[in-house]
């Protein structure tokens, strides 16, 4: 596992011991970074079931401004510090130990709104539905933003949740990328004037 392009392109990340989590592979990363867009200027990502961390220090790497890291497990939040910390990043970079959801609602008491968000739960949850409402009612997904949603190639993610529409459905093997953006409902538009 490495960096695959950017300001940190070639550093290698470190693997969370045991076979407790699945790193998206490099191929994968790599389309998925030519789908979403190679670079951005700017802006916060969440790594949602961040196991490695190497999503968000991708997203890093290409340019976004901020990234928040989340994984229950203590170990994972061990290696993506060090992971952080090889790429150069760990000054902006926030990470917590927290279940998914428990973390999305302290991270609306903060106000913040992402640009990009990465959803990896374990294939066997078949969370990522209710994930992506969640984002959307807490406010976390500013308008235009972009949520990467990775998952068995066998699930099928909904087209549309909420103001969320999947752009982009890609199969790799066993694991699929469901891609969606969030557009702001004329409803919402009109709660905002």
């Amino acid at each position: 596992m490495r960096v695959i392009s950017g300001t940190a392109k070639g550093i290698t990340l470190k693997a969370v011991p045991g076979m407790g989590t699945r790193p998206t592979s490099d191929k994968v990363k790599e389309a998925m970074f030519s789908i979403i867009g190679p670079y951005f200027d700017g802006g916060i990502a969440l790594d949602l079931f961040a196991g490695t961390g190497g999503l968000g220090i991708e997203a890093l790497s290409r340019g976004l401004d901020k990234a928040i890291f989340v994984d229950a497990d203590k170990t994972c939040v061990g290696v993506i510090r060090n992971n952080l910390r090889a790429a150069g990043f760990l000054e902006r970079a926030e990470v917590y130990r927290n279940d998914a959801f428990r973390a999305l609602k302290a991270l609306a008491k903060r106000q913040i709104r992402f640009r990009l968000v990465f959803l990896d739960p374990p294939y066997r949850l078949r969370i990522i539905e209710e994930l992506i409402e969640s984002l959307q009612k807490l406010g976390l997904a500013e308008e235009g933003s972009v949520i990467v949603a990775e998952h068995d190639a066998a699930y099928a993610c909904a087209d549309r949740i909420g103001a969320a529409e999947c752009k982009k459905r890609a199969e790799y093997g066993d694991t699929a990328l469901s891609i969606y953006r969030v557009h702001r409902t004329e409803q919402q538009k009109e709660l905002r004037s």
